[in-house]
């Protein structure tokens, strides 16, 4: 793990430090170079970025991604007897 310590002098700003792999440390370093700008500024914009887009966990979009799936599969009982997964699901799912 490499050490990132993100310094800033205004003193209306927080310092962050924070541990990342060598081969992100090695990605950062190298963007950073590509673009000219200080490895802060790569990290400050891509955090802004990151930030800015609305969390995927959150439940409507956990909903939203799953709703064409979910629906109830009828099966008869030899259907089931031949398919593992299916017989599993109706072992652990089955209500009488």
């Amino acid at each position: 793990m490499h050490c990132i310590c993100i310094t800033v002098h205004d003193m209306k700003e927080d310092q962050l430090t924070l541990r990342v792999p060598a081969s992100l440390s090695r990605a950062l370093t190298q963007r950073a170079r590509e673009r000219d700008v200080p490895k802060s500024q790569v990290i400050r914009e891509a955090l802004e970025r990151y930030l800015a887009e609305p969390p995927t966990d959150h439940p409507s979009a956990v909903w939203e991604r799953v709703a064409p799936y979910v629906g109830s599969v009828s099966l008869d009982r030899a259907g089931v007897e031949r398919d593992a997964l299916a017989a599993q699901l109706r072992a652990h799912n089955w209500r009488e």
